[in-house]
């Protein structure tokens, strides 16, 4: 440290923040004391002068009388904009009122610039400063402003100003990555979160779905899927001499992409690089739950500052909370393409009806931004020209509700071939499956055909009416018993018999064809009621019909058709 002394700088031994303050106002005094025993104007001057702290003098009508070199110097303030002033008409105008407590009660006054609820002080953060009272002949006179240079504050504000930007930057990130389960949707989210507040040209590049997340450290050359690109119209050009999104990327070795990949750490370079225009460029790591899971890139020209350490740490931050939401995305994607591919193996094809009975059937998942569910649909053929129809639908969500669903599946085939009414046939399920705790519930609705005795038997547990559809007649919902689902033990299980005649079609489905959200059930049944369908002609083309008159434009759960209709003779 070297304290001045006129034009002389001299090595001198470390002092605290307090040793220097207690050093300046002993200066102060002994120079007061030294000026009224000598009368000399020009003592009190020279000390000051040569002080190693900032000092100023107000007299007791707040009006700046005196600033050192010192005090100039570190508040970066002129004389010529103090002097003969009263404060309040200054650049300290802003602690006028510290200033009036202290020649009102004659006690100090200290605080930290930068310091939140601080008095208002016109000079740098991370400085001391304090008011002391200029007392003579036993009265205040004025105030002495003495300003100490104070690396630890200092260093502990620009700490507490980067924890601030932080949490800002973070906050506001929470609220507009991560909307969705969607990988690309995520991925333009934190692309057009970048541009232009924090770079000029932003590229995000990520793990296919199928691909598995790099353990940070042993990454090599990795083929990536470049799902979002953005940038200023001014690097519109550049931009678009990059990968696209939806095609795919290989960091070449010795790349700051490569290097950020296989190190997963942030690298700073020279942008030009990698796109014309670009002065500095930062690439971050996705890394999340240990595994680098893609690259955020970002650019700036020379027109703005070059990427810096700090902002490096600040934005790796940013890069750690985009690649969670981008890593549920994927772990979703990945859940939902297995569960979807699941499920469509299941319902491929219903099983073999007689050849009195014509069937039709459709599956349509809620789609790739929701999740599958556990609807199924299914038919046994029994002896005596009877046919079985099955709809159902497992409580949740996701692969472990396809495999409750095919466990169901399964069971129903085997208590379907002892050849119970279907009321028992429910019965013997909810006791099988209600058995295993770990099964979920589920919905169903059995029908038995036997057209040979042109009559529909029907029991429920817990599903939706299914629908009657005969030419010149408005479509029926039959009134079907329910009870408890399956998979509760509370059986209690009826059905009842309709007739079944030629030219009329029963509809079976899920809940998800008709339930709104906010809707009353009655209401959503009545929507199907009300809706004219065809009657006659082919199956499939009913189908049609009702989807394209009830599937809402965002479909909220899955959906699942069975229409089954009797053979003429």
């Amino acid at each position: 440290m070297q304290f001045r002394h006129g034009n002389r700088a001299e090595d001198t031994p470390p002092a605290t923040t307090e040793a220097r303050s207690m050093a300046a106002a002993a200066a102060l005094a002994a120079s007061h004391g030294a000026m009224t025993e000598s009368d000399s104007p020009y003592l009190l001057r020279d000390v000051l002068t040569a002080a190693p702290v900032g000092v100023a003098l107000l007299d007791d009508r707040l009006r700046w009388q005196y600033a050192n070199d010192a005090f100039t110097e570190v508040t970066g303030l002129r004389r010529a904009d103090l002097l003969g002033r009263p404060a309040e008409g200054t650049a300290f105008a802003g602690t006028a009122a510290t200033l009036r407590q202290v020649l009102t009660d004659g006690h100090d006054r200290e605080h930290v610039t930068g310091d939140p609820g601080a008095p208002g002080a016109p000079v740098p953060p991370g400085l001391r400063v304090r008011y002391r009272p200029l007392e003579r002949a036993g009265r205040t006179t004025g105030v002495v402003v003495v300003v100490l240079d104070d690396p630890a504050a200092r260093e502990q504000l620009r700490e507490l100003e980067q924890a601030r930007a932080r949490l800002a930057l973070l906050d506001s990130a929470a609220e507009r990555i991560g909307t969705t389960l969607d990988v690309d949707t995520t991925c333009a989210e934190l692309a057009a979160f970048s541009v232009p507040g924090l770079a000029e040209l932003v590229t995000v590049d990520v793990l296919p779905p199928e691909a598995t997340a790099i353990r940070t450290g042993r990454a090599g050359a990795q083929r990536l899927h470049r799902a979002a690109a953005e940038s200023v119209p001014a690097l519109h050009t550049a931009l678009a001499e990059l990968a696209r999104p939806g095609e795919s990327v290989r960091h070449h070795e010795g790349s700051a992409g490569a290097r950020s990949l296989a190190g997963g750490i942030a690298v700073l370079a020279d942008g030009s690089e990698y796109a014309d225009g670009l002065a500095s460029m930062l690439v971050l790591p996705l890394a999340a739950r240990g595994r680098v899971i893609g690259l955020l890139t970002l650019g700036r020209t020379a027109a703005v500052p070059a990427f810096a350490q700090d902002e490096a740490d600040l934005l790796g931050d940013l890069a750690a909370r985009a690649a969670t939401s981008i890593d549920n995305a994927r772990r979703f994607t990945r859940s939902q393409g297995i569960a979807l591919e699941l499920q469509r193996a299941l319902l491929s094809e219903p099983g073999n009806p007689h050849q009195n009975l014509e069937l039709a059937s459709r599956y349509l998942p809620s789609g790739t931004a929701s999740v599958v569910g556990g609807d199924w649909y299914e038919t046994v053929r029994l002896p005596f020209g009877r046919t079985l129809l099955v709809m159902g639908d497992v409580m949740g969500h996701g692969v472990e509700a396809a495999v409750d669903m095919s466990n169901y599946r399964s069971t129903l085939r085997d208590v379907a071939g002892m050849d119970l009414p279907p009321h028992r046939i429910l019965r013997q399920l909810d006791n099988v499956i209600s058995a295993n705790e770990s099964a979920r519930p589920a919905t169903c609705l059995l029908v038995l055909a036997d057209p040979g005795r042109g009559r529909w038997t029907l029991s429920s547990a817990g599903h939706l009416p299914p629908a009657l559809i005969a030419p010149g007649r408005p479509t029926e919902l039959l009134r079907v018993p329910t009870a408890p689902p399956l998979g509760t033990g509370l059986g209690g299980y009826e059905q009842i018999t309709h007739p079944l005649k030629p030219g009329q079609t029963l509809l079976l489905y899920t809940d998800g064809l008709v339930e709104r959200r906010d809707e009353d059930i009655d209401a959503s049944l009545a929507r199907l009621a009300a809706i004219q369908l065809p009657a006659e002609g082919e199956l499939d083309d009913l189908l049609d019909a009702v989807l394209h008159a009830l599937t809402p434009a965002a479909a909220e759960d899955d959906i699942a058709l069975l229409a089954a209709r009797p053979r003429a003779r």
